[in-house]
């Protein structure tokens, strides 16, 4: 319950931030950007100890998010984002090198981002850019054999490159290339616990997340 209780109170964070950006904006230059791409998977390990160490990955799958954005100038944007991707790790474990134990988690990956755009002015209906972001990353791991869960907070960045084709004054269609990364060796770790004593190991390698897709883009007047 307290865990729970604490997603929610980041996840009313996240908002806050997000309408408090609003209100800074005015109501001319804004966009509203909707994010739909596929993220590949992803392999992770962990070296806990010289005894206990585990080898898996992050599965591949659909991410979807909003984004409000604010242009400075014509090229120049800030944008806070939510993405969203549930997913599912599969982990192998080993003791004293010798195969232990096998078993799937359910993975929620809840990232919240601020970041700026720089788009390159071409004078058509193509518009180039290119840019990155800092933020966090809420990760929500299940345990289903268990019964139980672990959540954790991370630091998160990401670098993006793609452009909008609009096919009219106020709606563009997205194609977009991510590299995300969430730092799970800062302030802690994230527990992949295989429900037996002693038999699970904390998660320190960082994640790197590869995107491609795109969305839609309205601008806002």
């Amino acid at each position: 319950m307290k865990k729970e209780t604490k997603s929610i109170k980041k996840i009313i964070l996240g908002i806050i931030l997000f309408a408090g950006f609003t209100s800074l904006a005015i109501a001319q230059n804004i966009r509203l950007n909707g994010y739909a791409a596929y993220v590949f998977d992803d392999k992770v390990d962990s070296y806990y100890d010289p005894s206990n160490q585990y080898y898996g990955q992050i599965n591949g799958g659909f991410q979807w998010g909003a984004g409000l954005e604010y242009l400075v100038g014509p090229s120049k944007g800030i944008e806070i984002k939510y993405l969203r991707r549930d997913c599912v790790a599969p982990m192998t474990y080993y003791k004293n090198s010798a195969f232990k134990q096998q078993k799937d988690f359910d993975v929620a990956l809840n990232y919240i981002l601020l970041g700026g755009s720089n788009y390159f002015q071409t004078g058509g209906k193509v518009e180039p850019y290119a840019g990155a972001s800092l933020g966090m990353c809420i990760i929500t791991l299940k345990n289903a054999e268990a019964g139980n869960d672990n959540q954790a907070t991370k630091f998160a960045w990401g670098v993006k490159l793609g452009t909008n084709i609009w096919a009219t004054d106020k709606i563009g269609i997205k194609l977009q290339a991510d590299l995300i990364s969430c730092v799970q060796s800062a302030g802690g770790s994230l527990y992949f616990g295989t429900g037996g004593a002693g038999a699970g190991v904390g998660m320190y390698s960082t994640m790197y997340q590869w995107v491609l897709g795109g969305g839609l883009t309205f601008k806002i007047k």
